[in-house]
């Protein structure tokens, strides 16, 4: 082979390298491609944002986060990587059921929002409403849950990490249930009052219902815990979800030590604080 020749053939196969490795590049920075879709969220790029929003044939989807989340960098980071993957994981569902499922041509595509919303913050202690609004089944459905976030551990906490270990949280327990039968007597007058055995709907045990911190007239504390019964899990689905805000006076006692200085003051409202619905747009 003569020297021009094979300077030739090097060149051909470098360009060709070159191409592919462009082509690699430019398919895994395409917006709503695979590679686009299921990459990582890095805490680099999830520091950041605020809002994400996706636009498919198949579902729309959208996350928002409050300002006050800013100064939490580490919570900030962590919540949009999670809502976002879980946002994906919703596009490719609604996929799966719009097409490979056969459903009918003519259905509308899913929607979710999901919204973060500041509850009440105190020295240690950050917390925030999470509200994911839904469509694409029966019926709209409104789910919440609660993120309690310990602001010098930077990591989440639970209901028992809040109390003393091995209190007997029973008084709540009954605190909550009656909460809930004075509100659903203010919805449904004629309606009967339920019990933690009642059926088809009980009273919730606080171990297991999502809560907030509720706010109250100290600033830098928290008055109570407003606890979020969604639809369903108190009474039917046209009775709709309830938020219960319940004083600290009532498990003051049963706190951890770490976090009883973080309760203070009265609510600013007790008993059934659930908002008024409002419209979500996508």
């Amino acid at each position: 082979m003569t020297r021009p020749l094979s300077l030739l053939l090097l060149t051909a196969v470098a360009v060709t390298a070159l191409s592919a490795c462009n082509r690699d590049r430019n398919e895994a920075a395409a917006p709503g491609g695979a590679a686009g879709r299921d990459a990582a969220v890095t805490p680099a790029d999830a520091a950041a944002p605020m809002t994400f929003e996706d636009k498919t044939p198949y579902a729309d989807v959208r996350l928002v986060l409050p300002e006050a989340i800013k100064a939490q960098t580490d919570l900030h980071a962590r919540l949009y990587a999670e809502e976002v993957r879980k946002l994906r994981q919703f596009v490719d569902g609604a996929q799966s059921d719009l097409v490979e499922a056969g459903a009918d041509p003519g259905q509308p595509k899913y929607t979710n929002t999901v919204t973060f919303v500041a509850a009440a913050e105190t020295g240690k202690l950050f917390s925030l409403k999470r509200v994911s609004f839904e469509t694409g089944g029966a019926h709209p459905n409104t789910l919440t849950s609660g993120v309690l976030w310990d602001k010098a551990l930077k990591r989440q906490i639970g209901l028992a990490d809040l109390f003393r270990k091995g209190a007997d949280l029973s008084v709540l327990d009954e605190a909550l249930c009656s909460a809930l039968n004075t509100a659903k007597r203010a919805r449904v007058p004629d309606g009967a009052s339920i019990t933690f055995d009642s059926k088809p709907f009980a009273c919730p045990h606080i171990a297991s219902t999502a809560f907030v911190l509720a706010p109250g007239t100290v600033q830098g504390k928290a008055a109570g815990l407003t606890f979020l019964i969604g639809p369903y899990q108190a009474g039917p689905y046209a009775e709709g979800a309830y938020e219960l805000a319940i004083p600290a006076t009532v498990f003051r006692s049963l706190l951890a030590t770490a976090y009883a200085g973080e309760f203070g003051g009265d609510l600013v409202k007790a008993g059934d604080v659930t908002p008024a619905p409002a419209p979500v747009t996508i």
